[in-house]
């Protein structure tokens, strides 16, 4: 028996009001009106499919084992490389190894469950764990109906044998070459067909098969559906689908459109975390996606699933935890939806080191600084002399990871010359409860909130982007704690 061992999620903090992108751009489409309710996730700047999916793996692995993983997948498709393995870069981060294989899964709205299905035959087949992330942030026009139906996010699963906190009862694929939307090769952004022809040749042909096969090969019946994730923006598909279907009415859960948006492949993933935290034990929760075709599996939750949903942040977490974002134009700046004038201090150059990077990808990926073993004195960066002034001690330290330590504000500076995009920029020193300091940007604090003696957390961000070269550079950040 395979099984879902634990669970995370993660969505931005930002919420954009879809309100505000209304008012910005109904002169030029009054058709946006239909979607000018509630509101979406959106990343900040330094924010991506790979940060996020960091941070949704960090719920889900909390303080359990970092060693002894057999894969680690990421789902996305908007991944920040096209020929560099993104979930390589995420292993790094999370410090998980060398000793496991990697791999990408992407091209289909469907790759999140895609990539869940071969996790769990992974496992089945060669044992686990195995790490599967799905991560979203995609890039939509402006003034379109994707910029306000789009959302960001991520979310991620720890499979292995066992039946863990949900067992997996059964699972089937179909695949159709059914274009509902497409990107083609160096496009900015999607290009989407008609919705009546998706909803009636797509979603209600395709997705219902799909169901019937998962629930003959696990011997269930429609009414035992306690909990059904159909990820789906079009109005009332879901429910018609659940309504052909047969499953109970109140089976069907709320896709979340009104609070982060769709979060594309990751979405039903994000939907089955949400379960999950609302879940009794013993009922059965079925998880469907659609793109060039559909996945279906089928959940039962087990007794050890009550102590796992006091335990993650998941998606509920996430849910409240939010600032509203109402300045449109911030938005475009920071997603480069519109050329701006960003100053002289904007132009050096930001070609990366590759060379430094690979030897150096330890203490910028993992955030791993040093311990003396002489003295017990913890320190970023590792150097080859202890900085304790008593102790002084030559090549005595160990590795000392500190992505995982929190620490308070020892001083601060809210930047305004230093160019950032969201401008000013905020960084200063850190003390970290563990023992060790050190001077690093903060990330997701707001103007005039920042105090000294603040709690602050570490976070996996974007440090720049090399727009010459198309490269992301990544490094931690403190960011406020419990926030």
């Amino acid at each position: 028996m395979v099984g879902i061992a634990s669970f995370g999620g993660y969505l931005p903090r930002l919420r954009l009001s879809r309100k505000a992108v209304v008012e910005a751009n109904g002169w030029f489409n009054a058709g946006l009106q239909a979607h000018g309710k509630a509101e979406r996730a959106i990343g900040a700047w330094d924010e991506d499919s790979v940060t996020m999916a960091v941070e949704a793996a960090r719920d889900c692995l909390a303080d359990g084992p970092r060693s002894g993983f057999k894969a680690l997948y990421l789902a996305t498709t908007s991944a920040p490389f096209e020929d560099r393995q993104n979930a390589g870069i995420v292993a790094q981060a999370l410090r998980l190894g060398e000793d496991l294989s990697s791999m990408d899964v992407g091209a289909s709205q469907r790759a999140g469950t895609t990539g869940l299905i071969a996790a769990l035959d992974a496992v089945a087949a060669r044992g686990g764990p195995v790490l599967l992330a799905a991560a979203e942030k995609r890039r939509a026009p402006a003034a379109s109906a994707a910029e306000l139906l789009y959302g960001d996010g991520a979310a991620a699963l720890i499979l292995d044998r066992g039946d863990g906190v949900a067992k997996v009862a059964a699972s089937h694929s179909a695949s159709v070459d059914f274009i509902d939307h497409y990107k083609g090769k160096g496009r900015e952004f999607d290009y989407a067909w008609e919705e009546r022809w998706i909803r009636d040749e797509g979603y209600l042909k395709i997705v219902p098969p799909t169901l019937a096969a998962v629930l003959r090969d696990a011997g269930v019946k429609p009414a035992e559906i306690a909990h059904f994730c159909m990820p789906c923006t079009l109005p009332r598909v879901a429910q018609a689908i659940a309504k052909q279907m047969g499953f109970p009415e109140s089976s069907l859960r709320p896709n979340l459109d009104g609070l982060a948006g769709d979060t594309g492949a990751a979405h039903p993933l994000v939907m089955l975390v949400h379960a999950l935290q609302e879940a009794k034990p013993g009922e059965r929760i079925l998880v469907a996606s659609f793109g060039n075709g559909s996945d279906a599996l089928l959940f039962e939750a087990t007794a050890a699933l009550p102590a796992m949903q006091t335990a993650r942040r998941g998606i509920l977490g996430s849910l409240r935890r939010r600032k509203e974002e109402t300045n449109y134009a911030r938005y475009l700046a920071v997603n480069d939806l519109v050329k701006m004038e960003r100053g002289l201090r904007s132009e050096v150059d930001k070609q990366t080191a590759l060379t430094t990077l690979y030897r150096n990808k330890d203490m910028l990926l993992s955030l791993i600084g040093g311990r003396c073993e002489r003295c017990g004195t913890l320190q970023f960066p590792k150097t080859n002399i202890c900085v304790n002034p008593n102790c002084r001690a030559h090549h005595s330290q160990v590795d000392q990871p500190f992505s995982e330590f929190t620490g308070r504000i020892m001083s601060y500076t809210a930047d305004s010359l230093t160019y950032s995009p969201s401008p000013p920029a905020h960084y200063g020193m850190v003390q970290f409860a563990e023992g060790g300091r050190m001077m690093v940007d903060f990330t997701d604090v707001d103007v005039g909130g920042v105090e000294v003696g603040m709690p602050m957390r570490m976070v996996f961000r974007v440090k720049e982007v090399d727009p010459a070269r198309g490269f992301t550079k990544y490094f931690w950040k403190a960011a406020p704690a419990g926030a």
